[in-house]
């Protein structure tokens, strides 16, 4: 990077913190922190859960997927119109009925106290790794776009963690979504730059693929009854609707942000804007994807070191950017994928405070005397909660698998079983806590085994696939969950009473 990619991204940075002290400066009650007073504009809310649940997840596995396994993914976003169906007309007016702060209080009402603590443990246990893998992978991202050796990584991780927890203690949620939208412009801007920049190297589009890619991509069936195969269409889409359904139904990230609109109208313009950014930017590094292919396709010798093309896709882009990019345009791009990183860090890292706050000090009473010590205390927690996202981020890179695979590993191991809780509790009137518990530890356990089939059970030797395809790791624990919990709460369900 030359001297003027370093102040781009020095300039990013200190701004998000100015944009941090700025919220913070306004703030007297954890209302304010944990939901913008729950008035905050719907579109830049859309933006941000944009921001949050998909921004470094895209940036960084969208087009080393495309590049090196093949374009199934795409198929994904034909999901979205459903997704806005169900989301916006059967589950937020639900949701909507009752402001909360954590959305695991409103576990309480129906399942109990276990239930609500049983979903906030669950929520922080899915959130400390999911931050703490997507910064590490981010953090050796930008090491190879920098050009410093795999032991810096720790230190880039610091660095970003510290920015990213520096201004969301300060801020709140304000600032989160404030930068949250700047980020994905820098995001969204990056691939832009990556797309012209192949293009003007090859003298137009013939990066293009117009035929399949036999030579790298692998074969991605329409369906298979195979439960190996490692990637078809339709398990795609399905692990795509349900993912998001799920995320949206049970993740505090997503609900802390429905929670910040004014009704259940607004709520519904943030999921349109979300999905429709979600499209804009997913196409656009699908084409990233498609652009890195060609352009290393025809010049191999270009490649980040020896070996195959197909081996090393994940590092396309981070070494297109640190060695085939201008200067100016370097540092935007490092730029934005520093701004991914910090997207996730800084909306998972407030949603656990307000859980940790909410669901465990309030509820048994630890509540400062004040609110302002409340704030303080929270914006302390804050700073807490980062730091073990980053001493997690040093150990959790031992996950098997491209970026796409390991992402997908670990954002859909508790995901459904926590989405489940919510069913349970807002849409199933004989529910209970003992059946609930036991369909939750059977979807729990089924999400595990099959993620890790591979590690417990062994690969294909031939293809190198794991027994069971992590596509199915929501709909295996969605099923398996759900068919356990409804006949476990109707063995459950209290004998009613017949006395007259």
């Amino acid at each position: 990077m030359a001297a003027i990619d370093w102040i781009i991204l020095a300039v990013y940075a200190l701004s998000t913190i100015g944009l941090g002290w700025y919220f913070g400066r306004k703030q007297e009650d954890t209302s304010e922190y944990f939901v913008g007073s729950g008035a905050m504009n719907p579109l830049l809310i859309g933006v941000s859960l944009f921001a949050t649940l998909l921004s470094t997840i895209s940036y960084l596995a969208i087009p080393g997927e495309i590049a090196g396994k093949g374009p199934a993914i795409m198929w994904n976003y034909l999901m979205y119109p459903l997704v806005f169906v169900l989301m916006g007309f059967v589950i937020l007016p639900v949701y909507m009925r009752q402001r909360v702060t954590s959305a695991y209080e409103l576990l309480e009402e129906k399942l109990g106290l276990s239930i609500r603590l049983l979903g906030g443990a669950m929520f922080l246990a899915l959130r400390l790794v999911w931050m703490s893998l997507l910064i590490y992978m981010t953090s050796k991202a930008i090491a190879t776009m920098i050009g410093v050796d795999d032991k810096y990584i720790p230190w880039i991780v610091l660095v970003t963690g510290a920015f990213a927890i520096t201004y969301t203690s300060l801020g709140g949620l304000r600032a989160v979504v404030i930068t949250d939208t700047l980020q994905t412009l820098l995001l969204y801007g990056g691939a832009l730059l990556v797309i012209g920049t192949v293009t003007w190297k090859m003298g137009g589009f013939g990066w293009f693929p117009t035929e399949w890619k036999s030579d790298v991509w692998d074969e991605q069936p329409f369906f298979s009854f195979d439960p190996s195969t490692r990637i078809t269409i339709v398990g795609s889409m399905l692990s795509m609707l349900l993912w998001m359904i799920c995320t949206s139904m049970g993740d505090q990230v997503s609900i802390q942000r429905f929670m910040s609109t004014k009704d259940a109208k607004t709520a519904r313009k943030a999921i349109g804007m979300q999905l429709t950014v979600g499209l804009v930017v997913g196409i656009t590094l699908g084409f990233v994807g498609f652009a890195l292919l060609g352009y290393f396709d025809a010049t191999q010798d270009l490649l980040p070191k020896e070996g195959s093309l197909k081996d090393q896709a994940d590092q396309l882009f981070p070494h297109f950017i640190a060695f085939h990019l201008p200067p100016v345009v370097t540092g935007l791009v490092v730029s934005g994928l520093f701004a991914a990183a910090m997207s996730s860090v800084d909306s998972g890292v407030n949603s656990i405070t307000a859980v940790v706050v909410t669901d465990y000090l309030d509820r048994f009473g630890k509540k400062p005397e004040t609110e302002e010590k409340h704030l303080r205390f929270a914006r302390w927690l804050a700073v807490a909660i980062g730091a073990i996202v980053i001493g997690l981020s040093t150990v959790v890179g031992k996950v098997q698998g491209n970026f796409f695979e390991v992402t997908n590993k670990i954002v859909n191991l508790l995901t459904v079983p926590i989405s489940l809780l919510f069913f349970f509790a807002l849409f199933v009137p004989f529910a209970n806590a003992k059946g609930v518990w036991i369909g939750t530890f059977c979807s729990v356990t089924v999400a595990i085994l099959v993620a890790f089939s591979g590690d417990l059970f062994g690969v294909d030797p031939e293809t190198g696939f794991a027994p069971v395809s992590f596509q199915l790791i929501s709909p295996s624990a969605l099923i398996v969950g759900l068919v356990v919990g409804l006949i476990a709460c109707k063995i459950f369900a209290p004998t009613p009473n017949l006395e007259s």
